[in-house]
């Protein structure tokens, strides 16, 4: 899967790591939906850190459509409001 991480770049996420990403993803709907500001960083970097740990960088030369966009690491907890809500970035 490949995963863009908003102002970094693309990585290749073997599938292995999509459950751990998706756990991460639904707590990250329930901390911005209590807006707790720490919680969200926190969790935020443990999102980012396993795509960027366990996957490839893909070459900025190669042109590959994103199958997830996570956003930018120091995106605000309000900004993020509007994209962690429901399912989060990940359905399931």
């Amino acid at each position: 899967m490949i995963v863009r991480i908003l102002t970094e770049g693309q990585y290749n996420l073997p599938g292995a790591y999509m459950d751990e990403l998706n756990e991460i993803d639904n707590e990250l709907v329930d901390v911005v939906a209590d807006e707790d500001a720490e919680a969200f960083a926190r969790v935020l970097r443990r999102m980012l850190d396993l795509v960027r740990e366990n996957g490839e960088p893909v070459p900025i030369e190669e042109l590959v459509e994103s199958d997830l966009v996570l956003p930018e690491p120091d995106i605000t907890l309000l900004e993020a409001e509007e994209m962690f809500v429901g399912e989060g970035l990940l359905p399931g």
